[in-house]
């Protein structure tokens, strides 16, 4: 669909797409990230599984160039987030948006389509994730699970290098799911790298090549779903390395 071409197999990983370092954010008094470090590598699913309040949200609005990490060091295909040899590269999408509250999908879809270079076919982009059948109807009145699919739809018609999505099966119905999962999997079988947030354990198992497990903005735990479940289920080892959830970040 996507047609980079690059798969990852083997036992050494390509080169990092995106490359953290000891990353702290803090607002006000609250540390949202604390010391965190990870890579993401092209053609691999990349899962960031923690509770509500772990920083999952506030890590992806750094590599956006949303938030300005106050220590640190953050890069993009070697460059800062938010850089202008960055962004044509990058797909994002958010947990919510109210931005486009007054457009209908396809009209959405098509404008953003004018923003790339080589962007995807609209008709077969909304054929993928099944948004023809509401594909007319303003998107403050769809519900949150055709929402969800519209905004991945967004955060994948121009063709990126690296997407992240944000809980992108939140509110979603089982076949919705399964929907969402075959298109993040072939996208990841075009060589795109994906960073996904997560807290549902099942979604981590069937989607990710690698597991970060995230508490209190730390990393506490990171391998592939098969090395950190050797000897134990994916929940039993998420409830040994981290806390009870705290606010959002």
């Amino acid at each position: 669909m996507l047609h980079h071409g690059w798969r990852y197999s083997g036992d050494v990983p390509p080169p990092s797409v995106v490359s953290a370092r000891d990353l702290r954010v803090a607002f006000g008094s609250r540390t949202a990230l604390d010391g965190m470090s990870l890579e993401v590598h092209p053609g691999r699913v990349t899962s960031l599984l923690g509770p509500n309040g772990a920083g999952k949200t506030t890590f992806i609005r750094c590599c956006t160039g949303l938030v300005e990490p106050d220590a640190g060091t953050l890069a993009l295909f070697g460059h800062a987030p938010g850089s202008a040899q960055v962004l044509p590269r990058v797909g994002l999408m958010p947990q919510q948006t109210g931005a486009w509250s007054q457009i209908a999908p396809r009209q959405l879809l098509t404008y953003l389509s004018k923003l790339y270079a080589d962007p995807l076919p609209t008709d077969s982009l909304m054929t993928a994730l099944g948004i023809h059948a509401f594909a007319s109807t303003p998107y403050r009145r769809l519900s949150g699970g055709q929402q969800q699919l519209v905004n991945l739809a967004g955060a994948l018609i121009g063709r990126p290098d690296v997407v992240f999505l944000d809980e992108p099966t939140a509110g979603l119905d089982v076949r919705m799911k399964r929907s969402v999962w075959d298109l993040v999997g072939r996208v990841r079988d075009a060589g795109v790298a994906v960073l996904l947030t997560t807290h549902d354990m099942h979604e981590a198992e069937n989607l990710a090549d690698d597991v970060h497990i995230i508490d209190r903005g730390r990393i506490t735990l990171q391998g592939t779903v098969k090395e950190l479940t050797r000897n134990g289920d994916l929940e039993s080892v998420f409830l040994a390395h981290t806390s009870p959830a705290e606010a959002d970040a």
